[in-house]
């Protein structure tokens, strides 16, 4: 962890305060119920593959608020609307970013956004500790996000499993090399390459061009991050990349649904 980029140490930490916090308040035990209690989720890889396999791009829109790179991204930010747009054009899931100190997501924007649609949802935050991930089946999501950068190697297997047991998708997110071997280590269906550097917030989708030799067939690659035009979506799909995470090119747009829908006409 010591190679963990300072804006991401920096958020882990705040993380394990908002656990404690929280823990105050929502014992593990009561969210163990609470989580148990949710209707079945909606099949988040499943629905990735179904767009794949009719010729299309499996899309996941996400509802972002703002980012600690370029701070407040829409300032009219309804995300029952935004969810209802995304499913309208097209969008195969839907992200929801939970964190609220960096990215002003709250868990409420997730629930939202879920009810207004029949898409499946993932929870985009810093997931850190079984406590998160019995949160985010609480929630109501239907898959979550785990950084490879953000845990050690053990923990993230854990939290998988853990994930996977409780009927959640996951989608495991590299940068580099290094964290893709890892990740390789996982049976998960999805990985996500994210285009941006943590150090220097640089994006280049050469980062998801250079690793994609060593992924084999079987998994599907979603792109994140830096995907701002059409012809981006075509040079991946020219690879062989055929699912896309993408919320700043949409977020800025009158209507984001619209946007998507054009972004990924064929």
């Amino acid at each position: 962890m010591s190679e963990t980029p300072t804006i991401l140490r920096k958020i882990i930490a705040r993380k394990w305060e908002e656990i404690a916090a929280r823990k105050a308040h929502t014992s593990l035990a009561d969210l163990k119920v609470r989580a148990a209690e949710q209707e079945p989720a909606r099949g988040f890889v499943q629905a990735i593959e179904q767009k794949i396999a009719q010729g299309k791009a499996g899309v996941i829109a996400e509802i972002k608020k703002a980012s600690p790179s370029k701070g407040v991204i829409r300032e009219h930010f309804v995300p029952a609307e935004l969810a209802r747009s995304y499913e309208l054009g097209g969008a195969a899931c839907l992200s929801v970013l939970t964190d609220i100190d960096f990215f002003q997501g709250a868990d409420a924007y997730l629930q939202q956004a879920r009810a207004a649609v029949s898409i499946p949802v993932i929870r985009k935050d810093f997931l850190v500790d079984e406590y998160h991930i019995y949160e985010a089946r609480a929630l109501g999501a239907d898959c979550v996000l785990l950084i490879v950068a953000a845990l050690d190697t053990a923990t993230l297997k854990e939290l998988n499993s853990l994930a996977q047991d409780i009927g959640l998708d996951v989608l495991v997110e590299v940068h580099d090399e290094k964290e893709l071997d890892i990740a390789l280590e996982l049976p998960n269906k999805l990985i996500g390459i994210n285009n941006r550097n943590l150090h220097t917030f640089d994006v280049t989708l050469d980062t998801t061009y250079a690793l994609l030799d060593k992924i084999g067939r079987e998994r599907i690659v979603v792109t994140e991050s830096g995907i701002l035009a059409p012809a981006d979506v075509q040079a991946m799909r020219a690879k062989n990349v055929n699912a896309f995470l993408v919320g700043e090119a949409f977020m800025r747009a009158e209507d984001p649904g619209m946007a998507l829908s054009e972004f990924f006409s064929e």
